[in-house]
Order: C-alpha cells, then structure tokens, then sequence
C-alpha cells in the first residue's frame, strides 16, 4: 500500500508554523501547537439543494441574491405567480399585473424589473415592463420593441439593459429608471442566450440559439468579443457582473438538457461543479461565489432550487480516535 512520502514525494514535514500556501493534500506536523495538519481544496466549489419553490416553473428568470431571492412569472400556459426565497424558503408574494415567460429580469428582492416578454396566444410577445417595490408590481415606461426570448444585466431595477431575442435579434436597449433608449447592438443577433452586468454600463451576453459558445462584452457604448464558453447551450440562465459570471446548465439541439456550469473571470470560462439536475428554462439569482438556481425543465418541469458555494480551501486537524 503506498504511504504519505510514495503519494507525494516527501515525508510530513515538521514545521513551527502553518504553511502560508499549502498545496490540496499537503500534510504537517505543527511542533508548536503539537498538532498533525492537513490542507484540502475544492476549487469547482460545489451545488446543494435548495427550499423548493410552491410552484413548479419554466422560461423564467429571477431577481436578487441566494439569501434574498425573486422568481416571478414563467410556464406554459403563463403564470403571474411571484415568489421571495429567503435562503431556506419560498413564499408567495404579490402576482404580476400581467402573466408572461420569456422576458428579461433583473434587481433585488425588494426591488426589481421584468422586461417584455410573451403573453398567452397567438403573436403576444409584449412591449410592457413592471418593477416590483418588496410588495406590489406597477407598469412602467415599455421597451421599444416587444420581444421574446431575450436577456438582461442582473443588478438593478433602475439601471438595466436587454438585448436580443426571437427571432435572433441583435438590438439593445438601455434603462435608466423611467425610459428605454436603443443602443448599440449586439454583434450577432441571438436569442434564448444569457446575460450578466450590474447596471446599463457593463454586461455580457453569452450563448444562445444555436447552442452558442460566443460571448460579447458591453462597456457603455458597444459590444466586443471575449473569451468564448468551452461549451455551447441555449435557454439558459446566467448570473453575477460583466467580470465574474456564472452560466448554469442549459439545453443543446436536437433536446439535450446538460448539467455543465462555467465561471467567467473576466478573460475566460472555466467549468465549475455541475448541478445535481441538469436543467433548461430555468432561472438564477446572486453571484459566482453564492449562486442560486431554480425551476426549469429537467424535463418534467421542477420547482427545484440548488444553491452553489465558492471554491473552498480548508485546513483540517487530524485527530486520534
């Protein structure tokens, strides 16, 4: 059977001090505090189950952080149902003044924006946007151009773009608080894609139909091509800012659902810790380092949430039994 010095080349090292910068399964003595030690590393970080939401719900999207969560409309037919999660629960709030899916979402629990979107029946895609105060939705100023399918910054309901949509479209509106102005457009027109940004001066949006990889970036006034993902996905859901994104799960043509999530870093994509079901349709709340994701279709339709925690490092202490 190997032992410790086969493994990794050295026997456990007797030292005075913790090491500053451990490597993962590095083991030591520690003479001063009399004390075997040992440094573990998670750098995929890792997805557990969250509260699971009253209503099951797809094409969706949300608002808000892991602790302080919105989910509100989706399905089909639509539903105007709106719930708050508080990091263990999900409770009905208010409903939506009109029921959509497919539409841009984006601030915080108490505060937040649902653009556009589809309404039931026929050639309904909508121009009507709503912001939600902590307890009721109120119509404000409509987009320019009514669509489906489309995608949004993430951090506020006062400083919010949306940009593309079905079928393919590449234009891009900006939201300053009580009016939508056209801004420069996407590079490449695309729908059921991702987005993320805190305000109307910086974004991404990445992937889209068809199982795109490419990603643009937005610096105020037009878009630029950075790291692609390292794997295509459509009808999905992004999180967090324009220099640290999550893209979580997703679907790939001809009907594959995928479980594969990646981190951008502002330069480039690299896979993370799956969800434990894959998912399309779904929708997302908080940060590359506290996630949240929930509902979608893995298929059936899921009222699930699963909850994502940063890459982790740890020193442990060993102990005789």
């Amino acid at each position: 059977m190997a032992n410790y010095k086969d493994i990794h080349g050295s026997h456990i090292e007797t030292v005075s001090s913790d090491p500053s910068n451990p490597i993962n399964g590095q083991v030591w003595y520690n003479s001063t505090s009399q004390v075997l030690k040992g440094f573990t590393s998670n750098p995929a970080g890792s997805w557990a189950s969250g509260g699971d939401m009253n209503t099951a719900r797809q094409i969706v999207a949300g608002a808000g952080t892991q602790t302080a969560g919105l989910v509100y409309g989706g399905n089909v037919p639509n539903t105007a149902l709106n719930e708050s999660y508080n990091g263990s629960a999900w409770t009905e709030e208010a409903d939506l003044n009109t029921a959509r899916r497919a539409y841009a979402g984006s601030g915080t629990s108490t505060a937040a924006l649902l653009a556009a979107g589809h309404t039931d029946g026929p050639g309904s895609d909508t121009a009507v946007v709503e912001s939600w105060n902590g307890s009721s939705w109120t119509e404000v100023g409509d987009v320019n151009s009514a669509r489906r399918g489309h995608f949004g910054t993430r951090g506020s309901n006062t400083s919010a773009l949306i940009f593309g949509g079905i079928p393919n479209v590449a234009s891009n509106e900006s939201w300053n608080g009580s009016s939508w102005t056209e801004v420069g457009d996407l590079n490449a027109g695309r729908s059921q894609a991702a987005g993320a940004g805190a305000d109307n001066t910086s974004a991404l949006c990445f992937a889209g139909s068809p199982a795109l990889q490419t990603n643009e970036e937005w610096n105020g006034s037009s878009w630029t091509e950075v790291g692609d993902l390292n794997t295509g996905r459509e009808n999905f859901t992004g999180a967090g800012t324009a220099t640290a994104a999550l893209a979580i799960s997703g679907g790939t043509p001809p009907g594959a659902v995928i479980a594969n999530v990646e981190s951008y870093n502002g330069s480039a994509w690299t896979e993370v810790a799956d969800v434990s079901a894959a998912r399309n349709g779904n929708a997302s709340a908080g940060t590359t380092t506290a996630g949240l994701t929930m509902g979608g279709a893995t298929p059936p339709i899921t009222n699930t949430s699963e909850e994502f925690t940063t890459p982790t490092e740890t020193t442990v202490t060993f102990t005789a039994s």
